[in-house]
């Protein structure tokens, strides 16, 4: 059969040529045509709005922290007395330093120089065997409209200052604040030792909490 078939084309292949490739180029134009008119398959790139509100949303969100300026006034026996600025935060001996330190002649010992400070606070250093009598006294955080002793934060020297309060009672009650924690009311001074409620009468209108 295959003998046969050889046998058909050698016979007619002159005759056989023209037609197959006629047939054959009109193929290729028929493909390239619908290549040419088939719609491209890829999915087309869409582009991502960029919406302002996303811009507003970024800016809302940034915060700008200010530093806290706090003016505190030095006074007594340091180098440089005066008024200084610094930031909330900052320790009375960071108003020392400012200062230029003590005089060889101070008293700095009832100094709390870890205590932070608070705008329009009086540092007042001592001289060495000096009496303080005056409510205005080392390391007050008593601000300029303000009389009032804040038992939470006053040392003993301050604490002294008050009717009734000796050294003793003021170390009760620097004693009673580090094993109990800060007053939360004024009458709770009552629990310290030696303090009742006849003391506590006077010292009412003088204290406060904050």
């Amino acid at each position: 059969m295959i003998f046969l078939f050889r046998l058909l084309i050698q016979k007619y292949k002159k005759k056989l040529l023209l037609p197959t490739t006629v047939i054959t180029i009109l193929l290729f134009f028929v493909l390239q045509s619908q290549f040419k008119s088939a719609p491209p398959t890829a999915d087309l790139v869409q582009p991502i709005p960029f919406e302002d509100s996303f811009i507003e949303q970024q800016e809302n969100t940034t915060e700008y922290v200010e530093d806290i300026a706090i003016f505190v006034e030095v006074k007594g026996a340091v180098n440089n007395p005066g008024v200084y600025e610094l930031l909330e935060g900052d320790r009375v001996l960071n108003a020392i330093e400012l200062a230029g330190g003590y005089l060889p002649t101070s008293n700095s010992k009832n100094i709390n120089h870890a205590q932070r400070v608070v705008d329009e606070m009086v540092i007042y250093v001592p001289l060495e065997g000096e009496e303080i009598a005056d409510v205005e006294t080392v390391a007050t955080t008593q601000s300029a409209n303000s009389n009032l002793v804040n038992i939470n934060k006053a040392d003993v020297t301050i604490l002294s200052t008050l009717p009734g309060i000796g050294p003793a009672k003021a170390e009760a009650i620097l004693a009673y604040r580090e094993g109990t924690g800060n007053f939360k009311e004024k009458q709770d001074l009552m629990n310290v030792t030696g303090i009742g409620q006849k003391t506590f009468e006077k010292l009412e209108p003088l204290i406060t909490v904050k």
